[in-house]
């Protein structure tokens, strides 16, 4: 698994001479910069709401109260500890949300940018056809439900451990792997649809080679600590290099 995550994170630089070699800017920026505006926004209001929420649950809990009683203690360095940890869990769970209703929205252009792609890398031809378009639109929103589903089913399991002292401090690390695996497998599917792999087929495939979907989703999420820029690049970044991926993966 290790050889496939180097492989997908080598991809990003190669997406990256990809895009400049064959002046692909327009491609990025446009929903780069609508992606980054709505990520922007989302996360300010929703790290309001989920601190007022946890503080809510708290408060009405009685915990709050205790907390304040344990002045001093290393009881109440581990409460506040596993508050801010809750709450970094929670801002997972959103941006796993925001990300699939992203990637719904964004799917034709996503489809159409790693169709682009591959005919360019392999030198095939493809003319554009709107009901192939609409069959991988109609493919990818369906997967993207599927993994939303099944990712929601793991964070609300790890929420779950977030509150057990000390071992759920690393549960925001699990949560993140998870999130990784989903988001390279949405940006993988592109490319097997195109070679005619089912949906069940391309689970099958993608769970072998899950540090291809994991090493996507990484570098995704370290573009993010570039503020505005990152926002703007990771999508159309995160396609390019998923395909070429793909397309490494079907030569060995």
């Amino acid at each position: 698994m290790l050889k496939d995550i180097i492989i997908a994170i080598q991809s990003y630089y190669q997406a990256h001479q990809f895009i400049v070699k064959h002046k692909l800017w327009k491609w990025i920026l446009l929903p780069g910069i609508i992606y980054a505006l709505l990520f922007c926004a989302g996360i300010y209001l929703f790290w309001i709401s989920s601190g007022n929420a946890i503080d809510y649950l708290i408060s009405t809990t009685g915990l709050k109260k205790s907390m304040y009683a344990m002045e001093g203690s290393w009881l109440k360095f581990l409460f506040i500890f596993g508050q801010v940890i809750l709450q970094l869990v929670l801002m997972l769970f959103y941006f796993s949300l925001f990300k699939y209703i992203f990637l719904i929205l964004g799917s034709p252009l996503f489809a159409y940018l790693s169709e682009k792609t591959e005919a360019i890398m392999e030198g095939k031809d493809y003319p554009f056809n709107l009901n192939q378009l609409l069959k991988d639109m109609g493919r990818g929103i369906s997967l993207a439900f599927r993994n939303a589903l099944w990712q929601t089913v793991y964070t609300i399991s790890i929420l779950i451990v977030s509150f057990i002292p000390v071992f759920g401090w690393f549960t925001p690390l699990f949560a993140l792997i998870i999130e990784c695996y989903y988001l390279g497998f949405s940006m993988l599917d592109y490319s097997c649809e195109r070679n005619k792999l089912s949906a069940s087929q391309s689970i099958v495939f993608i769970g072998k080679h899950k540090g291809l979907a994991i090493g996507n989703g990484i570098v995704f999420y370290l573009m993010h600590m570039v503020i505005l820029v990152g926002w703007v690049f990771a999508p159309s970044y995160a396609v390019i290099a998923a395909t070429i991926t793909m397309i490494k993966a079907r030569q060995q």
